[in-house]
């Protein structure tokens, strides 16, 4: 029943998106639509903090309270000219554990129809991966189809075009870049099965792993009275096939399809993403390992008050409720014809508190269950999350 409650909420999604207000941000606009960037700077520095707590348990069994800052994020911006921008972010995981030059980018803008991009590129594969920043969502976990499927985030070096074109009220964004590309870590991982995610490469920002670079782009339209809706596609060869100039493997491509949108019904703001990855499989290793995966996630945002509070006029009160759901490995076991599980669904109720735009407080209740490949008993792990992200 619940997997025909997501399905029926995301398939509504198109038909409802409804925006009250007139937004002119777009998903392409995300990199530079951040509160530190003034209109009449030529070098501003900024960024995020985000840090929260945990408290899970599974199948009954605890682990206790926990505290982490996941990230603090710096960012810096350069209006070197009439037409060339620079943006870049500089991010820290966990205190140092991770430090990630997540994007390093030039543009040159020709017109509003068409700028030149080139560096540390953020490929277009559906919404999350551009527009991720911790402080623009009500949820303290990011949506497991953007980091189970879609590898958010997801930074490559590479080279483009986007570009932005008006009709009326509408708004119509492309993206088309080229990137190194995922790595043999799609199908060689401990993850135990066919891994997206575990595809990025140390060695990425050097170096193609197999000279056969990807291909990304996004084409969206948004209606500034109704939201914004966007397809996009990711896709290459992702394994070695050849060393010293000899062929050692076929080539081996994937292909990952996602719809995104994003809009509001009244005062409620709907936002979602559905992805397909499409994964050239040994054939010996299919059932086991998946060649075929899809995810998807919708979030309702409900605002239930906007009062004074300490002196913040507009202080705003959220309910949220998040509906996920992936699978790993969409087919049947060809010995049996029974269905191949390895999936997982999960439901967020929150409360979210917004003193201003740019900074958020964050209670969310986690309700999981996965399943194996063979559809034993789920495991159930719930808890509680607190946690807390602003812009600087």
């Amino acid at each position: 029943m619940r997997h025909v409650l997501l399905l029926w909420l995301l398939g509504l999604l198109p038909a409802c998106a409804a925006r009250a207000q007139v937004d002119t941000t777009t998903v392409q606009d995300a990199l530079y639509d951040r509160p530190f960037i003034g209109a009449m700077a030529q070098t501003a520095i900024g960024g995020y903090l985000e840090g929260n707590t945990n408290y899970f348990s599974e199948d009954g069994i605890a682990e206790g309270f926990s505290m982490e800052v996941r990230r603090f994020n710096v960012f810096l911006f350069s209006a070197i000219s009439e037409r060339v921008r620079l943006i870049s972010e500089l991010e820290f995981e966990h205190g140092t554990e991770e430090i990630n030059l997540e994007t390093a980018l030039l543009d040159f803008r020709i017109g509003t129809g068409l700028v030149l991009r080139g560096g540390i590129l953020l490929p277009p594969i559906g919404a999350f991966n551009q527009n991720h920043d911790a402080p623009l969502w009500e949820f303290v976990d990011r949506p497991l189809v953007s980091t189970e499927i879609i590898p958010a985030t997801l930074s490559e070096p590479g080279f483009g075009v986007y570009g932005k074109l008006f009709r009326g009220a509408l708004a119509f964004t492309y993206d088309v870049y080229l990137t190194n590309g995922l790595g043999d870590g799609v199908l060689l991982n401990g993850e135990g099965r066919t891994h997206l995610p575990s595809g990025k490469r140390e060695d990425l920002f050097a170096e193609d792993n197999n000279g056969s670079p990807a291909l990304s782009g996004r084409l969206a339209v948004r209606d500034y009275r109704l939201g914004e809706v966007g397809l996009s596609y990711y896709g290459g060869v992702y394994n070695t096939y050849r060393r010293d100039g000899e062929a050692i493997d076929v080539r081996r491509r994937l292909h990952l399809v996602a719809v995104d949108l994003d809009g509001e019904v009244g005062p409620v703001a709907l936002r979602g993403e559905v992805a397909w990855a499409f994964v050239d499989v040994p054939a010996a290793l299919r059932e086991f390992a998946g060649h075929r995966q899809w995810g998807g996630y919708l979030d309702v945002v409900v605002p239930v008050g906007r009062w004074p509070v300490l002196g913040y006029e507009d202080a705003v009160f959220n309910a949220n409720l998040r509906l996920e759901r992936v699978d790993f490995n969409v087919g049947t076991f060809a010995s049996t014809g029974a269905k191949i599980h390895d999936e997982v669904e999960a439901i967020v109720l929150g409360l979210s508190f917004r003193p201003t735009p740019e900074t958020v407080f964050r209670a969310n209740y986690r309700y999981r269950w996965e399943r194996d490949r063979l559809g034993n008993p789920a495991v159930r792990t719930a808890g509680f999350q607190f946690g807390l992200a602003t812009y600087f």
